[in-house]
């Protein structure tokens, strides 16, 4: 289907939307609420029918800005009801948020890095991200300068927060969601989430299910000087995903003792099997060299991710302390059987293989922490606790080659066994109290002992110790206006596959490759932020020591390169951030200007350093409420040229526009959705290394029309005390 169609489709979506509601009846009180200020807001008030929700009071509805900054600075970002809920997956959601830079390394937050995840207030592996159901999402929190009570890993911390009921009855939701595009085949997903509570029992349970396709390319130009060898590579990598099952799935309970304390277990997991085909063109020139190599592999693999907690919580007192005790443990096993055949001509000769690449990978994660608050005032409070956690990572790989139609032969050289064990045991402690009624603080203190065992074809033994200090001062200048300033330290440990030396293939002259001398980098973080009525303004600096970044280098032959982790001296990153709301009776509007410099120092020779400049970012959310009838939503970032001092990349932006409908009382909405409008979201670059110039384009699928129906069906009533969710208390334990 061509663009121009699709647009048609979409105009001809909203104009019946727009007709079915001038013609539905609804069935509502109009009224005007005066706020302390005696500023005059527009709500509406909707009465639930008697057979669709049994409700003792009425509910407001009223408009949600997509984020907030929190006064201890955390940006909260709202998910549910916004242009956010019409993702699919939660690396969509993020991907779309403010702030947030979703990348082939990981999601990081702008001008900090990369960040850790957290599950309801839980820390969890990024394996884990695919097993969310993005229609179970609340909102999210972005939090730039973690304290000790977090895990000292990544730079920053995204905390994702789920639904929780807190009604007896059931209420349940579905969603189908089906997407087109130009440049990728169709897919279709679907998520059903129930909840159900009866007095002290709370149950939540989930599925969805996603098919079809997806597509990927990415261009890589490698070019060396005349005076070396002329070689030049063009090297088109095509990837078609098919997911011929892609489900997840979630079931929970909670049993409350009373209003204050509770435990409960949630069983959550996905399975994957992916396949499709992966194409490679590449055309290699050079003094001694005119050849074509093309090769496709056809991806067969299987994987499964299982995860089990249990979480007890408890409230002692009215102030405010508080036990909490939880653990976890979680499986991924993934299994892959990718058939491979190559064609190659060589300076007029043709010779073809065929490949079978085995992997059989298994990451074991295990968890428990304890977090102890008490409380000695309204005003100040004493965190402390412990956490001990172990992470076991084995991959098996059988490569095996068949020559010019000769039988297959096992590869030793791109076959290996990799095993990691890593354990991390963790204590901390924080106190936040005030100065006076104006001025209040936090000081706080975490250590991570790390002990870890490589076994592949060499082997590495090594434990550290480190101490995370983190602290903060607020000042309240004015009831419009405060500042804050904060500190944290952060370490960000090497990926596991990141430490195995043994070679991976990707193409026939293209491999990836491990470095076990990695050390993992070290970053103090300064902020001070500032806020004026709802606006915001941030400042900071980031030092970080031996910085983790990767390149490709040159392999073992000229015409082979090989992708790998290295380690640079030290990182110097600078950044501002200014957030700018802006509401009317139609309109809601929140934006944020920031700005980056970063500057890498390098000992190593075989990088080309060149001049930093700085990196800009803007990001606008925006919502349209017309005439009551229908809700628009224009979201839209953009994100400026980099010069970071090793790596230049083009700038990139988004434009997303959502309309949507409510029909029936709330219980069936209809959205369309037209991401990545002009599809400018394409990482696009070079960077030099050695004698090796390096350019490279990716074009991913985000250019897509989509159209979301969701139902919500069940029956609520209002109880007496509001208790919470599986994990919820969690929350709180976070903020």
């Amino acid at each position: 289907m061509k663009r121009k169609d699709l647009l048609k489709v979409l105009l001809i979506g909203l104009s019946l939307i727009s007709l079915l509601g001038n013609a539905q009846s609804i069935n509502t009180i109009s009224g005007r609420v005066t706020n302390s200020k005696n500023e005059v807001a527009k709500d509406t008030i909707k009465i639930g029918k008697k057979n669709t929700v049994d409700l003792d009071e009425v509910t407001v509805v009223s408009k949600v800005p997509l984020f907030r900054n929190k006064s201890n600075g955390t940006m909260e970002v709202n998910v549910a009801n916004t242009i956010l809920a019409t993702s699919t997956s939660v690396t969509e959601i993020l991907s779309k948020s403010p702030n947030v830079i979703v990348a082939d390394n990981g999601v990081s937050v702008f001008g900090k890095g990369e960040a850790i995840i957290y599950l309801n207030g839980v820390q969890i592996t990024n394996e884990r991200l695919a097993s969310i159901a993005a229609s179970q999402i609340k909102k999210i929190e972005i939090i730039s300068n973690p304290s000790s009570k977090y895990d000292a890993e990544g730079k920053a911390v995204i905390n994702i927060i789920t639904v929780a009921n807190f009604e007896e009855g059931y209420k349940g939701t579905v969603n189908q969601y089906y997407s087109v595009s130009d440049f990728s085949a169709p897919n279709a997903a679907t998520n059903v989430n129930i909840n159900y509570k009866k007095r002290k029992i709370s149950l939540v349970g989930g599925y969805g299910l996603l098919l079809g396709e997806t597509r990927e390319i990415l261009n890589t130009t490698r070019k060396r000087p005349q005076e070396i060898d002329n070689f030049k590579s063009k090297l088109k990598t095509d990837w078609e995903r098919e997911y011929e099952n892609f489900s997840n799935y979630t079931l929970g309970g909670q049993y409350d003792f009373n209003e204050k304390k509770y435990i409960s277990v949630e069983y959550s997991g996905y399975s994957n099997n992916l396949g499709g085909t992966t194409k490679s063109e590449n055309s290699i020139t050079s003094n001694a060299t005119n050849g074509f190599f093309e090769s496709k592999i056809d991806n067969d693999v299987v994987t499964y991710n299982n995860s089990i907690s249990a979480n007890y919580n408890t409230k002692i007192d009215s102030l405010g302390t508080s036990l909490f005790v939880g653990t976890q443990y979680s499986v991924f096993d993934s299994e892959t059987d990718d058939y491979i055949n190559e064609n190659n001509s060589v300076n007029g000769e043709e010779s073809f293989r065929n490949l079978n690449n085995k992997i059989n990978h298994k990451i074991k994660v295990f968890s428990t922490q304890t977090d102890y608050t008490k409380a000695f005032s309204s005003k100040s409070k004493l965190d402390f606790g412990a956490k001990y956690s172990t992470v076991e990572n084995k991959s098996n790989s059988d490569f095996y080659v068949a020559e010019n139609g000769n039988p297959f032969i096992w590869d030793d050289q791109l076959s290996n066994n990799f095993k990691y064990q890593e354990m991390i045991s963790a204590a901390y402690m924080n106190f936040g109290g005030e100065i006076n009624e104006k001025t209040n603080y936090g000081i706080g203190i975490r250590s991570e002992f790390t002990k870890y065992l490589l076994n592949t074809i060499i082997q590495k033994k090594e434990d550290y110790i480190d101490f995370f200090p983190s602290a903060y001062l607020n000042v309240k200048l004015s009831e419009k206006t405060q500042i804050r300033a904060s500190y944290a330290s952060r370490i960000t440990r090497p990926r596991y596959q990141a430490l195995n030396p043994t070679i991976i293939y990707q193409d026939a002259f293209t491999s990836i490759e491990g470095n076990p001398d990695l050390k993992p980098e070290r970053t103090h973080s300064f902020e001070i932020s500032t806020s004026l009525n709802k606006y915001n303004f941030k400042v900071g600096y980031n030092y970080t020591t031996d910085p983790i970044s990767g390149a490709a280098l040159q392999g073992s032959n000229q015409n082979s390169y090989v992708l790998k982790t290295l380690n640079l001296s030290t990182l110097h990153s600078y950044f501002a951030s200014l957030s700018i709301p802006y509401s009317t009776d139609w309109w809601t509007s929140v934006n944020t200007i920031n700005v980056s410099y970063d500057e890498f120092i390098s000992n190593d020779i075989i990088f080309s350093l060149k001049e930093s400049k700085p990196l800009y970012y803007f990001y606008s959310s925006n919502q349209f409420d017309i005439k009551k009838i229908v809700k628009v939503q224009l979201l839209g970032w953009y994100l400026g040229e980099k010069y970071d001092g090793l790596f230049y990349r083009k700038s990139r932006s988004l434009l997303t526009l959502g309309v949507e409908k409510s029909f029936f009382n709330q219980s069936l909405k209809v959205k369309l959705m037209a991401n990545d409008i002009f599809h400018k979201d394409k990482p696009v670059g070079n960077y030099e290394v050695g004698q090796t110039f390096v350019e490279y384009g990716r074009t991913l699928n985000t250019n897509y029309y989509r159209l979301i129906l969701t139902y919500n069906f069940g029956k609520l009533k209002k109880v007496n005390y509001g208790n919470t969710s599986s994990g919820q208390s969690e929350n709180g334990r976070v903020q």
